[in-house]
């Protein structure tokens, strides 16, 4: 399959070197660069405003010599289209009745689908547009004879590829796309996803920060791909300079931008995906709403449908992260961190000051899950001003117990503050395997799912009954990753608590958090984890600023500082393995691991964000795990893995309609039924498991 089967188009910016008022020379560097970009794959190549002929021509844009010049290079454009599958989006200046227009020329495979003039002219400043051009409103005719050709005019135009599902190209000149409401965003509403600016942008200070604003801002409003593209070297300099900007914006995030004054042709290219912006509007009502507000103005709008014919491409262009509920840089990282925990924070507190509750009971097993809610725990008690004693925490070791796991949670409660418990619960879940007449009572080894769940049930009954006793909650730590995999015991097992700070936070971002923790604390040392590649990151203190704590962040009093005692058993939890440790070592020492069993968290939560984020087909989410975690996982590898989260996560909705409340972390997602996700409990995996093995494309 290529990259079009699984919804993307490969769009490019193309900013070449130009002659001032040479329109033969910069037609046959629009050639080259449009066939450079259709051997690449592009399915669409965006130029510069008025690229034929330079947009600081100022008044010899009226000379008809010009104006002759620019026809002849746009019919060699036409005509080198022929057999190339991109569209290709020229400016050119063109008469059209008694008017001047300033248009975007859309050209495929030697036809011109049409032109597009520009709707509003900067007369302010350093331009004067007004005094060259006419408006597209002044335009008396929607039709245009261009090289003999009788092609549609106007600002109201949509092309729409029959053969890629999606791909419903706008076109909009430069100022256009700087006004209160530009011509894009009514295109958008009547459906077109890939929003095009053909710019002559000078630049000055700030501006390039101010456009990156502008287009990515634009194209999270209207959950659709904008392409950018400016002028640049070859435009006069008498008062202005030029830095040829062109950047590729989708829903929001900035996927490829120029290097600033080049004086060689440059070329960006990124691969858009139409299935995010198709899945973004189905779920945006107040989006629909509006386009029903303004239905009969939108139907006015004209489709132009044409077969693209894209070129197959098998490789995608573009960057998948591989931990997509983390960001990849240090400083965003921090960030995200920082946020996290002030809503992790936030939400504890709140409830406690509800409530009345001024204590919590938690169980802590020196893994993951419960040191993450235990620190959050801490910070929440010292925001909130209440003493850590307050915080009753009991270690519970069972049958599988590891001498090293029960150091930790006794270190780690300790170097805290916390009022420490160990609480044995082996005597209790002998009784009840006994009542069970389970073999295991007897002497026998047998360590099956009731031998398991008897131990994670009677924690959470010991905790249940000691928040009574004490009068506090259970906190919960249980995870984002293991309510959608349904690694947890139901109903009186670890699904349950009064209140989980855990619920939206998945595995990996877990292990970030932690790091992130510690650099906080060290404030300006070095805590450096292991390669990204296994799924630990380099700590947060990497930052180049000082970074504080939980509390300082949102105003408090006091910043997070852990003692070194606190900090070293931090990174031991970090680096072990993880595992429920429910069932005794086997006899060459190993532990039980949970990801031997259900998989790498890393590919689970991978899955996750895609599957419940975007709605995409398990093929799509195998081609981008495959894009983004080769070579360390294979194709094979990564289906059987998926093929286990399908099943696991459709028979096991039942637990996540009773699962706790839990403040909902960050747009991945939660998966709680009284927010983002809402599914019956007794669904099929079928269709799911069904086009995995037999992929469709979009319809």
């Amino acid at each position: 399959m290529t990259i079009f089967d699984h919804g993307f188009a490969r769009v490019t910016g193309a900013v070449p070197v130009l002659k001032l008022a040479d329109p033969a020379f910069n037609a046959q560097a629009t050639i080259g660069l449009l066939t450079s970009a259709a051997a690449d794959g592009a399915t669409l190549v965006v130029f510069p405003e008025l690229g034929l002929c330079g947009y600081s021509v100022d008044d010899l844009v009226q000379q008809d010599a010009l104006l002759d010049a620019c026809l002849d290079g746009l019919r060699a454009i036409v005509d080198a289209s022929r057999g190339l599958a991109p569209v290709a989006v020229v400016g050119v200046p063109l008469v059209v009745g008694d008017g001047l227009y300033n248009c975007g020329v859309v050209v495929h495979d030697g036809v011109i689908l049409g032109v597009v003039p520009k709707s509003y002219l900067p007369n302010y400043r350093e331009f004067y547009e007004q005094r060259l051009f006419a408006a597209a409103r002044d335009a008396p005719t929607n039709v245009a004879t261009v090289l003999g050709q009788h092609v549609p005019f106007g600002a109201d135009l949509i092309f729409t590829a029959n053969d890629l599902p999606g791909f419903n190209l706008h076109v909009e000149i430069c100022e256009d796309g700087w006004v209160p409401i530009p011509p894009s965003t009514w295109a958008a509403m009547a459906g077109a996803t890939v929003l095009v600016n053909l710019s002559g942008s000078p630049v000055t200070v700030g501006k390039e920060s101010y456009r990156k604003a502008l287009c990515t801002s634009h194209s999270a409003k209207l959950s659709a791909a904008y392409v950018y593209v400016a002028a640049g070297f070859g435009e006069s300099t008498t008062d202005l300079a030029w830095d040829g900007d062109a950047l590729i914006a989708e829903n929001g995030s900035l996927l490829a931008r120029s290097e600033p004054f080049a004086i060689a042709d440059q070329t960006i290219t990124a691969d858009i995906d139409l299935d995010r912006l198709a899945q973004e509007r189905r779920r945006m009502i107040s989006m629909r709403d509006q386009v029903g507000d303004y239905a009969s103005d939108l139907k006015q709008l004209r489709r132009i449908g044409f077969d693209l014919n894209p070129t197959p491409v098998a490789t995608l262009r573009r960057d998948v992260a591989r931990f997509p509920y983390v960001p990849a840089g240090v400083v965003d990282r921090d960030l995200r961190c920082r946020e996290v925990g002030n809503i992790q924070v936030q939400g504890l507190a709140a409830r406690l000051r509800a409530t009345g509750i001024e204590k919590i009971v938690i169980g802590v097993s020196g893994g993951l899950d419960s040191t993450l809610a235990l620190l959050v725990a801490v910070d929440t008690f010292d925001l909130l001003g209440l003493p850590r004693t307050n915080i009753h925490a009991y270690t519970m070791p069972g049958f599988a117990t590891g001498d090293a796991s029960l150091r930790r949670a006794h270190e780690l409660m300790s170097s805290l503050g916390v009022s420490a418990t160990e609480l044995d619960i082996r005597p209790s879940c002998l009784q009840m395997l006994a009542d069970l007449d389970h073999p295991f009572a007897k002497g026998e080894k047998v360590y099956d799912v009731t031998f398991e769940n008897v131990q994670a049930g009677e924690r959470t009954s010991h905790l249940f009954r000691l928040a009574n006793h004490l009068g506090g909650i259970v906190l919960g730590t249980g995870d984002l990753s293991e309510l959608a995999l349904g690694w947890c015991t139901y109903g009186v097992g670890d699904q349950m608590s009064h209140y989980n700070v855990n619920s939206s936070v998945p595995k990996t971002l877990i292990q970030h958090l932690i790091r992130w923790m510690i650099g906080a604390s060290e404030a300006t040392g070095n805590v450096t984890g292991a390669s990204e590649a296994t799924g630990n990151v380099t700590g947060a203190s990497e930052a180049t600023e000082n970074v504080t704590g939980v509390s300082e962040a949102t105003g408090g009093a006091t910043s997070r500082r852990y003692s070194e005692a606190t900090a070293a058993t931090l990174r031991e939890i970090l680096d072990d393995v993880i595992s429920p440790e429910l069932i005794p070592p086997g006899e060459d020492g190993s532990i039980q691991s949970t990801e031997d069993t259900v998989g790498p968290y890393a590919l689970h939560d991978f899955f996750l964000y895609y599957l419940t984020r975007f709605g995409y087909r398990p093929s799509k989410v195998a081609f981008l795990a495959e894009h983004a975690w080769s070579p360390d996982y294979d194709r094979a590898t990564i289906e059987k893995w998926l093929r286990v989260f399908l099943k696991r996560f459709m028979a096991n909705q039942f637990k996540r309609t009773a699962m706790p409340n839990g403040p909902k972390i960050g747009s991945g997602g939660s998966l709680s039924p009284r927010g983002d996700w809402r599914s019956p409990s007794d669904a099929s995996v079928r269709a799911w498991l069904e086009e995995l093995d037999s992929p469709k494309t979009a319809p």
